[in-house]
């Protein structure tokens, strides 16, 4: 027997036993949770938990809400996706619509404003699917600060409730990234680093109607 045989004679073996493609899957994970109506409070304390800054404000109180944030970052210059509605661009603020702009424009600006496509409670994490009011990628994984609003009814208590809600991104071969506080890493020496791989600052504001 060649080497080769002998190979894919290993290979056979060690797959005997797994299931045909077309056999079901076992899903008998958790799929909900048990924190039902305050899914959005749940959020925002996780969210606090990856040293992001979150605030609730109603629909009525978010432009003062944006100006505010702003302010506190010293922020004059954000980008933001060309549909991102005229309510949510921070007054007094020159919002520069990404219509292709490069990494070093991007990396140029003070920040940038976005939606998402939901939240996850109990993980706190914020998932963009690069649809509507979110832009493409790099528009969020850029810039060094990210302000992101979320609305109350795009938060969904467990992983699996979110991952269900993105089928269509997924059949649609979007890009999804999925957001737990700001950028860090430890991966050199163990030594804990902020901004390698997205915005080195996470504000979230949580809307309510």
């Amino acid at each position: 027997m060649s080497a080769r045989d002998e190979l894919l004679r290993r290979v056979r073996e060690a797959l005997h036993d797994v299931p045909a493609e077309d056999a079901p899957v076992e899903r008998s994970y958790r799929r909900t949770g048990a924190v039902g109506a305050d899914a959005a409070g749940l959020f925002a304390e996780r969210v606090a938990d990856y040293d992001a800054t979150v605030s609730r404000v109603k629909a009525g109180e978010l432009e003062g809400a944006l100006a505010e944030r702003c302010r506190e970052r010293s922020a004059s210059r954000l980008a933001a996706p060309t549909d991102l509605p005229p309510g949510w661009r921070p007054p007094g603020v020159d919002v520069v619509d990404d219509r292709g702009l490069s990494n070093e424009a991007l990396d140029s600006l003070d920040g940038v404003v976005t939606g998402c496509a939901l939240a996850i409670a109990e993980t706190g994490t914020i998932v963009l699917d690069c649809g509507a009011r979110q832009g493409r990628r790099a528009l969020t994984l850029v810039p060094d600060w990210h302000l992101c609003i979320v609305e109350e009814s795009q938060v969904v208590e467990t992983v699996p409730q979110g991952v269900e809600l993105l089928e269509a991104a997924v059949r649609e071969g979007r890009p999804i990234t999925f957001v737990s506080g700001p950028s860090a890493t430890s991966d050199i020496e163990l030594s804990r680093v902020a901004g390698v791989h997205g915005p080195r600052t996470l504000d979230v504001l949580l809307v309510s109607a």
